[in-house]
C-alpha cells in the first residue's frame, strides 16, 4: 500500500534517507554491559592532579603541609618558624618555650606531650591546649588571663613551635607515653604517683 502524503510522511522519509552516525554497541553478544574504549592517541587525564574536594583548589593542595621525614633534630629543623598557624598551637608552643626551652628537643617534646595528654584525658582537665595553660595553678609563667610575650624572631621560640607541630599531629612519639605530670628536678614535691620518665631537667609521671 503506498505511503500516505503529508509533512509527517515526508519527514519520516527524510530522517531515515539522512546520514546519521554510527552509534556504537554497547552490549556484547551476551547481552552484559561493555564500556567503550576511549581513542589511543586521545589526551587521558592525569588523576595525581584531580581534586576531589569541591572546596579545594589545587593552590591549596600544593600548599598542604608535607610530612616531615628523619628523626626528630630533623623534623624540627623542617617545621621551624615563627607563625603557629592558630591559637591553639601557639598555647602549646608558648607552654613548651616556658617550662622547656632550654632543654634538650626529647625534654621540650616530653613537656608538649604531657600538655597534649591533659588536654586528651577525658574531662580530667581541659579540653584545650589554651585551657590546659590557663587552668587555675598549674603553669607558673601564666598570670591573669594572658599569655606572656614571646619574640617571634627567637630560635628558641621557633623550635617550640616546631615541637608543638610535632606533638600535635602525633607525628613522633615520647618516651613520657601518657604522663599527665611532670617537675623540675630541683624540687622533691612528695607525689604519690607513677614516675615514667627522667629527662634533661624534668621529671615525669602519670
Amino acid at each position: 500500500m503506498p505511503a500516505q502524503a503529508g509533512p509527517s510522511a515526508n519527514t519520516i522519509v527524510e530522517a531515515a534517507s539522512a546520514n546519521l552516525p554510527a552509534i556504537p554497541d554497547l552490549l556484547d553478544p551476551q547481552g552484559e554491559p561493555q564500556l567503550s574504549q576511549p581513542d589511543s592517541d586521545q589526551a587521558q587525564p592525569d588523576l595525581n592532579s584531580i581534586v576531589t574536594d569541591p572546596e579545594m583548589t589545587t593552590d591549596t593542595v600544593e600548599a598542604a603541609p608535607a610530612r616531615p621525614t628523619g628523626d626528630l633534630s630533623e623534623m624540627v629543623a623542617q617545621l621551624r618558624g615563627p607563625d603557629a598557624g592558630s591559637r591553639e598551637l601557639e598555647c602549646l608552643a608558648t607552654g613548651i618555650y616556658f617550662e622547656s626551652k632550654g632543654e634538650p628537643l626529647t625534654g621540650q617534646l616530653a613537656v608538649g606531650q604531657v600538655i597534649a595528654n591533659r588536654a586528651d584525658s577525658g574531662g580530667r582537665f581541659p579540653s584545650t591546649y589554651c585551657g590546659v595553660l590557663f587552668q587555675r595553678g598549674q603553669f607558673s609563667f601564666v598570670h591573669g588571663s594572658r599569655l606572656p610575650a614571646v619574640s617571634h624572631s627567637n630560635r628558641q621560640w621557633q623550635t617550640a613551635v616546631a615541637i608543638a607541630k610535632i606533638v600535635d599531629r602525633d607525628l613522633k612519639e615520647s618516651s613520657v607515653g601518657n604522663a599527665l605530670f611532670f617537675h623540675a628536678r630541683y624540687v622533691s614535691p612528695g607525689w604519690r604517683l607513677k614516675r615514667v620518665a627522667s629527662i634533661g631537667n624534668h621529671v615525669f609521671y602519670r
